[in-house]
This record gives structure tokens, C-alpha cells and sequence, in this order.
């Protein structure tokens, strides 16, 4: 048994010692009346209902509590929504007095929470992040006139593949995906590869990226324990702190390097993300400097790379397991664009069942099935009950996607739900909200969908796929690994054919 049951069993056992201390008619200290759950635990309160994937423990005392449900979870009184209808009170109707963070302690490593654009509070720092994002790195234009990376990084994606046909090897999807979309953003940002073919460097990165998930998403006492923060019983706080160095000094590196070339008279310009932000720290350090540079790379990295990967991968899967949707897919990419060409940009408005495909992917999948956990500033009154100050909000969107009053068939992958429907992810529908939403929504999406679509477009386009031998539809393992981002259990292998 791990430490963390270990501790759990011994506050359960500590606790029995105590008179069970159990909610006074449901209220707060100020008299509202707080959303139903399940009577805690003494001490741990409701931390054992939880299990190994909270999205889906979440879920079922939904079924028996309701949409909105109040939980304690060690010392923290947590309150969980999972119905499109509360996903909107929180996102959208009370957003300004929900948008702050409940920071897990681990990302106190290095500071880390007072650098980084997802956890730092809405403040003129924080507006000026998003500003610099909006209007400098994802805006319309600037993705417009980057469009030749993608297809560079996606060329190079589809021949890598091509050499897997040739020997007829199976590939990992997850691990080629990862690869492309990391060159991608590395060019983009600082104009270099970090995944060179004669370089374990790629490598190194998903491994660092993957142990920030874990460290940042699993269960840690120190969340539900505040006395205990300063101790770490877990380590995880220590082990972020390893992590996030590497990334940090990774980055500084390529800061450091830059910064020698400019110094040089006959200096030309890369005009890549690092140029565009170095120039507003000239203008304004107090705005922008090498440190927030190398948090806010960190922040963009970890996120792009892992949610774009495994939304392929979920999306790959998805496709195998129902081989008359990927013929279908296949079809309309064959009409539209023509056999073997990869998908170019202005080609997915007109790929609708590529659309639909991607968004079914974000409904049973949405890679951040809990969003990340949201602060009440102050009281707030949603469904009739009492969110109170202080207490930490989530968003389960994983169980919204399954919500079968708002899904026929919930659990099955039917992208067809979504042709001619007006859903999309940007925020404004509440029943599909993989990005979040309100002043809190993910300022990479514009970037992500075109990744996304270009990616899985292509593979399906440029190639026909087939399970390894012996492997048969219905045998994927489709289990999920919870972290800070919901990935598949088991890494998709598949067998590329030449078109």
C-alpha cells in the first residue's frame, strides 16, 4: 500500500477516537444552505470516496446527490458541478467571482504558482498574459502567417510514418504525435527542434512533461491538509521541484543563446514567439522578462504538447475500434481534398465530419475531465444552494459529456451527433467545454484546433490503418490514466498501409 493510503487509514483510524463530526443541517457558517453529498469521514471527511479516477467517482455520487454536490475533502470544502446547466452558472453566470484558483501545492515549486498564466489570479499581470497571448502568439494573423511550419512539422510527421509502412512496423501513435507537435511548438517559439533525430533531447522532454502531470495531478495530502504543505509528506512538491527546474533551464538556455545573437550589429530577426517577446521586454521588463518568459514557456509547452497528443490518441483509438467511421472519414477527406494529400488549413471548413470526429473526441474524452479547480471570492448562490467563500469549484465536463439526458446514447462514439448541430468548443455551449470557458478559457485554443484537424486529417488521409496481428477492434484498451490531463491507459499501437 502507497504512503498516501497508509496516512489515510491512519487518519480514518485517528478518527474514529472523535465524535463524528457531521454537517449541521446541511448549512456553512453563514447560514446557506450548502449542496447535498455524502456525510465525511471524521478528519478526511469525503477523500476516500474519490478512488484512482475521481472523474468518474465524481460522476456516480452525481447520480445519486445531484448536479451540484458539496464534499469534504480533508479540510477543504469542495463543491462539484456536472451538469451543463450549473457548468454554466460557474463558467459564465458568476465567472467573476469564480475565475481565481484553488493552486495545488505542488505547483508552489519554484513559485511556480505566482508565474504561471492558468494559476495566477485575475490581476493586471494576469491581464496583461492573456493580452500578450490574445493579440501576439495566437492571434488569427499570427497563426495565418506561421501556416508553413505546420505543414513543415506535419510533412515531416506523414514521412516518419511512411518508413513505419514500408516495413510494415507498427508505430506509436501517442509517442510520433508527441514528436511533431513538439518540433511544432519549438520552431514556432524558438525557431529549433527539440526533438532532433540525432538528439534523446524529444525524448527527455515527454518524460519531464508527463511527470509534471502526474506530480501535479494525483492525489496529494498536502492539497486537503493545508498544516501539511510545509512538510510534503508525499514529496511531490520535491519532486515538481526537479522537474520544473529542467524545464525552466531548458528554456533559459535557448533564452540566454538569443539574447548573445542580439547583441550583434547584423542580428536578423527570427520573428518567432521568443523575438515577439523579447521585444516587449525591451519595451517593458516590468511587463515581460527572461523568468516570466521561461514560466510562461513552461505553461505552453506542457499544456500544447500533452492535450494535443492525447486527444489524438483518443481520437486514433476511437476511429479503429469503429472501422465504418473511419471509412467515413476517410471518404469525405477523398472527396474533398483527394487521396494521400494531407489536410491543409483552409481545407477544414469544409470537412465537417473531420469536425464532428474531434468534437465526439472531446465529449467522451475531454483531456482535463475536471477542468483546473476554480476559488469562490465570495459567497455565491448557484442552483439554489451556497457555494461559500473559499471553497474550491469543479467542472466535471467528463461527466457532461455523458450525461444522458443531453446525449443519446452517451457512451458510444457517434460523431454524426454532431453534424448540422451548432455545438462547438469555444466556450459558449456549455454541454462541450474542453477548453473551459469564460475569462479562464484555454488561450491556446485556436492553435490546438488547427493542430488537431491538420494532424488527424492527415494521418487518415495519407495512409489506411490496421491493428497489429491478433489485435481485433473490440481488444483496444480503452481505460483511462488520471492526471492532470485523462490519458489512454494503454499506448495505442497501429500498422500504417501506403495509400
Amino acid at each position: 500500500m502507497e504512503l498516501f493510503s497508509w496516512i489515510l487509514l491512519f487518519l480514518l483510524l485517528a478518527g474514529t477516537f472523535l465524535v463524528q463530526a457531521l454537517r449541521s443541517v446541511s448549512s456553512n457558517s453563514n447560514g446557506g444552505k450548502l449542496p447535498p453529498g455524502p456525510i465525511p469521514f471524521p478528519v478526511i471527511g469525503n477523500l476516500l470516496e474519490l478512488g484512482d479516477k475521481p472523474h468518474k467517482s465524481l460522476a456516480k455520487l452525481a447520480k445519486i446527490h445531484g448536479p451540484i454536490i458539496s464534499l469534504k475533502l480533508g479540510r477543504i470544502t469542495t463543491i462539484v458541478v456536472s451538469s451543463a446547466e450549473m457548468a454554466k452558472q460557474v463558467l459564465q453566470t458568476h465567472d467573476q467571482f469564480l475565475s481565481n484558483r484553488t493552486i495545488p501545492a505542488s505547483f508552489a515549486a519554484l513559485k511556480h504558482d505566482q508565474y504561471s498564466l492558468p494559476l495566477i489570479p485575475v490581476s493586471p499581470r494576469w491581464r496583461n498574459l492573456r493580452k500578450i497571448c490574445n493579440n501576439q502568439l495566437f492571434a488569427t494573423k499570427v497563426l495565418d502567417a506561421n501556416q508553413s511550419l505546420r505543414r513543415k512539422k506535419l510533412q515531416e510527421l506523414l514521412a516518419e510514418v511512411h518508413r513505419s509502412s514500408l516495413t510494415g512496423e507498427a508505430i506509436d501513435i501517442g509517442k510520433a504525435v508527441f514528436k511533431a507537435t513538439l518540433n511544432l511548438l519549438s520552431n514556432t517559439f524558438y525557431s529549433v527542434d527539440f526533438a532532433d533525430p540525432n538528439s534523446d533531447e524529444g525524448g527527455e522532454f515527454k518524460e519531464m512533461v508527463w511527470n509534471v502531470m502526474k506530480e501535479g495531478g494525483n492525489p496529494n495530502l498536502a492539497d486537503f491538509f493545508p498544516v501539511l504543505k510545509m512538510l510534503d509528506p508525499q514529496g511531490r512538491k520535491r519532486r515538481m521541484t526537479i522537474q520544473l527546474q529542467k524545464l525552466v533551464t531548458l528554456f533559459g538556455r535557448f533564452i540566454d543563446e538569443r539574447l548573445e545573437l542580439r547583441k550583434a550589429s547584423d542580428f536578423v530577426m527570427y520573428n518567432d514567439t521568443l523575438d515577439t517577446l523579447l521585444n516587449i521586454s525591451e519595451q517593458n521588463s516590468d511587463e515581460m522578462d527572461k523568468e516570466r518568459i521561461e514560466r510562461l514557456s513552461v505553461d505552453l509547452f506542457v499544456a500544447g504538447t500533452d492535450t494535443t497528443t492525447t486527444t489524438i490518441e483518443w481520437a486514433m483509438a476511437e476511429l479503429l475500434k469503429t472501422p465504418k467511421t473511419m471509412s467515413k472519414a476517410k471518404a469525405e477527406l477523398e472527396k474533398v481534398i483527394g487521396k494521400k494529400d494531407p489536410v491543409v488549413e483552409s481545407d477544414i471548413t469544409s470537412l465537417p465530419y473531420l469536425q464532428a470526429i474531434i468534437k465526439e473526441t472531446f465529449r467522451l474524452h475531454s483531456v482535463v475531465p475536471l477542468l483546473l479547480p476554480r476559488k469562490a471570492k465570495v459567497d455565491v448562490e448557484i442552483g439554489g444552494y451556497c457555494v461559500p467563500k473559499g471553497a474550491q469549484v469543479l467542472v466535471n465536463v467528463w461527466a457532461i459529456g455523458r450525461d444522458p439526458s443531453i446525449w443519446e446514447n452517451p457512451n458510444e462514439f457517434i460523431p454524426e451527433r454532431f453534424m448540422g448541430s451548432e455545438i462547438d468548443v469555444k466556450g459558449r455551449n456549455f454541454e462541450l467545454t474542453p477548453f473551459g470557458s469564460g475569462r479562464r478559457i484555454c488561450p491556446g485554443l485556436p492553435l490546438a484546433m488547427r493542430m488537431l484537424h491538420l494532424m488527424l486529417g492527415s494521418l487518415l488521409n495519407s495512409f489506411d490503418w490496421r491493428l497489429e496481428d491478433g489485435v481485433k477492434p473490440e481488444d483496444i484498451n480503452m481505460e483511462d490514466k488520471f492526471g492532470l490531463t485523462l490519458q489512454i491507459a494503454q499506448p495505442l499501437r497501429a500498422v500504417p498501409v501506403s495509400v
